[in-house]
């Protein structure tokens, strides 16, 4: 491993083969067996597409707990999840097959379609399950438990069941966000995450007359014109200021500041509040129609009518919109309903009739300023719902649908809520707000490869729910049908009918269930709940899970009510939750902008354990930034730690290294040991409260800083060839049991990385196989002195302010001082004994710890003085630089020895005489040799004044 370069590609294939072929996640497995159990629930990660980079920093952090909890020795499942129903993957599925509705699909046959599906699934679940383990994710791959599987089906039929008991469950008619191209409606927590875009539309202005007054007229604002054609009323606020004003030889009414950015040119002819309009009638549009037979538009009061945007008088179609039903249906206004599934108007719509709500725009607009209602038209952004599988733009439909009343749940859920553990701690509060204002679980949707709702509705008004199998057999017509399913799916499962109480046969409702039903009912699906009460007690509920922040409406959702509801408590314990992984200049990765980054690409460019450094470190209270610039400079950091590796593992075999106990007796040692279970203690608490961001950056600092850059430097003139100080068998003890411990900490966050480092040296020293197969570093107290990791943190800040004083007067931190005084404010006496360190830090010939610098320099702690530069040390010192550069160069390994010849005048050479055996141990060399004759040479120095030749050849 002498000099080996940091390449991670390289070094972790040959990990993972190693792992692969000594089975370690196996005997890990083992080694845990029947220990006290610690679950980690899996998310199911939605087996549709390979991975991207924004897969793999929630599957990172879950690795790094799981392997944490590992090493502890906890038993654990190791169970991964796939999500395999649901909208996500029938459109990806339609993609694929060339379908574009509902039509194109049952034309190509339910059948097949659903095999596709599930072909789809199984081809990318395994994809996702290598692309996982390139990652250094552990878990039981054979062993992955899928949402779409019987087993999962039947634990959420049950579920359905117990909310049909409790008088839960329930058909209703609203007017639903709908996607027309998907033909079927979204839930409020699936819009929740990506169910809204900055969208373009055009906005219109209409003028309705008001009855009875002659040439008066309400000017009324829409954003969806398509809607129009489904006016009921006008809706106004009761205290707002609203205008009467002429225009054009017209006589208009709007809102007050609607006036000043609309037609501030126009007469204002009185001043009144919004309820002085309530109960005037008017001319709808579109009276004509069929549909709007009977219809009577009003002008009405509502609390929502903003005066930002728009004329302070908004058009209301409870037929089109959700907040526009709730409010039509307290007022008891007629639902006019225009659309199809497929987004196409219905019969009673005149010219409209099967035109597609895409198309109709320009008709419309033409049809208003025929007829007399047009007043404007304006482009306008704004925040509009979206489909979240296929992107296109919602519109609102009334349609029926299954859903579960929120109330007869939500205080439970609020209290289980209070007992779970957040991290970070705010998005407790989230779920706490989402809890109080959800709404009714709209869970049926009108599509094919997903979750079959067992209900049976008869003619006569009688609602059977199946809760089972079994129960499905009993009551079936056709009980042989149900021993012949293939699976639990359309459109097998469509075949089984049941008879009512009533006599009469009942089919099942086609409508399948939102996939978050399939997600939510894992803790009881896994575990096998229905059949095995013992096994689902030993491991429920989950001891953590770890998903995006987003699924607080929609994971930890679903596994909160649905736990709430069989159980009456929570499916798990703790939840550490994430934000979004975002490109280098913060923007939102999309494929469609170009600035995506797909796993493969990634890992093969810059690594697993890269990645996964780049995703620890971030806290995952925050977006993360992440790309290849940024990747590369954390490489930065691990090639230090290799390097420092390489140094380790270069002077313990130079030095025939045999581990043997450690008894600290420098102080050194018992600062760095000090340091060292601290640093145990404090990883180890992070983890614990979900904190692995903190937990790698501490792991950093001590590493990267005070392993490499402070420690090393002060023993490393302890480690060289020469060196037969009593202390040195201790230092070398400390640098093994140093790096050990480190790798340790570091295993769970870069597992590569430590397995290498593990078999490659330490694995002489020690009998286990793997290093994720030791255990977890437990802090000694005993070896904890925090008045001395306190003194040398000083030391720190000492050098610090020496190095400062250097820069100033341009002493270059190699030329060594005659002293160094130091004046402290406060705990001088127990910063003498850490004198050497300064000294060694601040090369000096000496340190003096003194009550009064005469002169100096004032610093946090104190004051400085310096002394002179000792000019024979520094030439001595510049020379040991040059000659290593020159070894370098050369490509000479650390351990390679040489004989080095210094060539100068006998003045100079006189100074290096006196330096020989400085000079032997700093250039690596079994012996030097000087000369005055001016021969060719490898290098030179130049150093105030003095010329050196450097010449050397490398010897056995």
């Amino acid at each position: 491993m002498e000099n080996e370069r940091y390449e991670p590609q390289k070094l972790e294939k040959e990990v993972l083969e190693f792992w692969e072929k000594n089975k370690i996640f196996n005997k890990l497995v083992e080694k845990n067996s029947g220990k006290k159990p610690w679950f980690f629930m899996d998310g199911p990660i939605t087996a549709n597409n390979p991975m991207g980079v924004h897969h793999a920093w929630g599957r990172t952090l879950k690795d790094i707990y799981q392997r944490f909890k590992a090493m502890q020795g906890f038993d654990q499942r190791f169970q991964n999840g796939f999500d395999c129903q649901g909208l996500w993957l029938e459109v990806e599925v339609e993609k694929e097959l060339g379908l574009n509705s509902k039509k194109d699909i049952e034309k190509f046959g339910l059948e097949n379609f659903s095999r596709k599906c599930r072909e789809r699934v199984e081809k990318f679940s395994k994809i996702q399950t290598q692309q996982s383990i390139r990652l250094g994710q552990w878990m039981d791959w054979e062993n992955s438990y899928y949402t779409f599987s019987d087993n999962n089906i039947k634990h959420i039929w049950h579920f359905l069941k117990k909310c049909h008991e409790n008088g839960w469950l329930y058909k209703g008619k609203r007017s639903l966000p709908w996607c027309w191209r998907c033909g079927t409606a979204s839930s409020k927590h699936e819009m929740s995450d990506g169910g809204y875009a900055e969208r373009q539309h055009v906005s219109v202005y209409f003028q309705s007359p008001i009855k009875g007054r002659k040439n008066e007229y309400l000017l009324i604002w829409t954003t969806t014109p398509w809607t129009l054609t489904s006016n009921v009323l006008a809706a106004v606020s009761a205290e707002f200021k609203y205008v009467k004003v002429e225009h054009d030889g017209k006589v208009y009414y709007l809102g007050e500041k609607a006036c000043k950015r609309l037609i501030p040119e126009a007469k204002i002819l009185a001043e009144l509040k919004g309820k002085e309009l309530a109960g005037l009638e008017y001319t709808g549009p579109f009276d004509y129609l069929p549909a709007q037979k009977g219809v009577v538009h009003k002008v009405v009061l509502w609390e929502e009518v903003g005066e930002e945007e728009g004329t302070g008088i908004v058009h209301i179609a409870p037929g089109c919109g959700e907040a526009d039903y709730v409010l039509g249906k307290k007022l008891g206004a007629k639902a006019i309903a225009p659309l199809t599934e497929d987004g196409k108007y219905i019969e009673g719509f005149d010219w409209l009739t099967g035109k597609h709500v895409t198309e109709v725009l320009g008709p419309i607009l033409s049809d208003l300023q025929k007829n007399g209602f047009f007043f404007k038209k304006e482009k306008v952004t704004h925040r509009y719902p979206i489909c979240w599988r296929c992107k296109e733009d919602l519109v609102f439909r009334l349609d029926d649908a299954w859903y579960i009343k929120a109330d007869g749940i939500r205080e439970k859920m609020k209290a289980n809520n209070q007992k779970i553990n957040w991290y970070p701690e705010h998005v407790q509060k989230l779920m706490e707000d989402w809890l109080t204002n959800m709404e009714d679980w709209n869970i049926s949707r009108k599509r094919y490869w997903g979750l079959p709702l067992m209900f049976y509705e008869c003619e006569c008004g009688n609602l059977e729910v199946v809760g089972s199998l079994e129960e499905l057999k009993k009551k079936a017509v056709n009980p042989g049908v149900v021993d012949k399913l293939p699976e639990l799916h359309r459109p097998w499962i469509d075949e089984v009918k049941i008879k009512c109480q009533c006599g009469k046969e009942v089919k099942r409702i086609t409508d399948v269930g939102d996939c978050w039903l399939d997600a939510g009912i894992v803790p009881f699906s896994t575990l096998n709940y229905l059949e095995d009460k013992k096994y689902w007690k030993k491991w429920y509920p989950a001891s953590q899970v770890i998903e995006m922040r987003a699924q607080v409406r929609l994971w930890f959702y679903s596994l909160l009510f649905m736990s709430t509801t069989l159980e009456g408590d929570f499916s798990y314990k703790n939840v550490l939750a994430y934000e979004e992984v975002r490109d280098e200049s913060g923007k939102p990765m999309h494929k469609s902008s170009g600035n995506a980054i797909w796993f493969d690409d990634a890992v093969e460019k810059m690594g697993a354990d890269v990645m996964r450094w780049v995703y620890t470190g971030q806290n995952p209270s925050f977006n993360l930034k992440f790309g290849f610039n940024i990747a590369s400079e954390e490489k930065k950091k691990l090639d230090i730690l290799f390097n420092l590796v390489n140094y380790i593992k270069t002077y313990l075999e130079d030095n025939n290294f045999k581990k043997s106990k450690l008894k600290p007796q420098d102080i050194l040692t018992k600062w760095f040991l000090s340091r060292l279970e601290t640093l145990k203690k404090s990883v180890k608490e992070d983890l614990d409260s979900m904190q692995s961001h903190k937990a790698i950056k501490e792991l950093e600092d001590f590493v990267l800083n005070e392993f490499s850059r402070f420690y090393v430097h002060l023993i490393r003139d302890k480690v060289k060839r020469g060196y037969d100080g009593k202390d040195k068998d201790e230092v070398l003890q400390v640098l093994y049991a140093g790096m050990l411990d480190s790798m340790k900490l570091l295993a769970p966050f870069t597992p590569f990385l430590a397995e290498h480092v593990y078999q490659n040296f330490f694995r002489q020293f020690e009998k286990t196989e793997s290093i994720h197969l030791l255990d977890w570093p437990e802090s000694d107290d005993s070896l904890v002195n925090k008045s001395l990791e306190a003194d040398m943190d000083r030391v720190k800040l000492i050098v610090e302010a020496i190095n400062f004083m250097r820069q100033e007067t341009g002493i270059k931190a190699r030329w060594p001082l005659s002293e160094i005084s130091v004046q402290l404010k406060e705990g001088a006496e127990s910063m003498k004994d850490l004198a050497d360190a300064i000294k060694t830090l601040g090369n000096a010939e000496s340190v003096n710890f003194v009550k009064d610098v005469k002169g100096g320099k004032e610093f946090e702690w104190g004051k400085l003085k310096l002394g002179s530069v000792l000019k024979d040390d520094a030439l001595i010192r510049e020379l040991i630089r040059k000659t290593q550069e020159l070894r370098k160069t050369g490509k000479l390994q650390v351990s390679d020895s040489i004989e080095a010849l210094f060539i100068s005048d006998k003045e100079t050479l006189g100074i290096l005489k006196k330096f020989e055996m400085e000079l032997v141990a700093g250039v690596g060399a079994k012996k030097v040799a000087f000369s005055e004759k001016n021969i060719e040479s490898k290098g030179e120095l130049d150093f105030d004044g003095k010329k050196v030749k450097i010449d050397f050849q490398r010897v056995q």
